[in-house]
């Protein structure tokens, strides 16, 4: 069964280096519930993007959540509901979800109850006052970096 191009999980709706990671989670702003925790932080180039491609996904399982099969498990479940509902996340965000049970919702109504719940999440964090405070500053604070000369040897 091929996917069409629309219901992949593409390379723009990742993130992928370590620095993206560490950049959303120095920013602090999460929400919880008993299965995830979601943290997000605005995108670098979110005054550009403000369409609903410009939602970025990472996603963390523990080896404490289970063995290769519950992990993936839970990945699979996870890029799924991604794919269906990235249009009702708030756009030019950065998320990641970090997954604290090894209890994967099973059947067509554990796929809708984890899209329920991620998008609950992302809202209860976005809709923060002190998101958009802290995400103002952010971008006031962010500057382009500074390029320095290699240093020939």
């Amino acid at each position: 069964m091929v996917r069409e191009l629309n219901q992949r999980f593409p390379r723009c709706a990742r993130l992928g280096c370590p620095a993206d990671f560490a950049r959303v989670f120095e920013f602090r702003r999460s929400a919880a519930n008993g299965l995830l925790v979601l943290y997000a932080c605005p995108s670098l180039n979110a005054s550009v993007h403000t369409d609903t491609s410009s939602v970025r996904l990472g996603i963390s399982v523990s080896r404490r959540i289970g063995n290769a099969v519950v992990r993936n498990r839970w990945k699979r479940r996870l890029r799924e509901a991604f794919r269906s509902v990235h249009s009702r996340f708030p756009p030019g965000n950065d998320l990641i979800i970090v997954v604290r049970s090894a209890n994967v919702p099973a059947g067509a109504a554990g796929a809708r109850a984890v899209e329920e719940m991620i998008v609950a999440l992302a809202n209860r964090v976005v809709d923060r006052p002190s998101y958009a405070t802290a995400a103002a500053s952010a971008a006031v604070a962010a500057s382009p970096p500074t390029l320095r000369p290699k240093r020939r040897r």
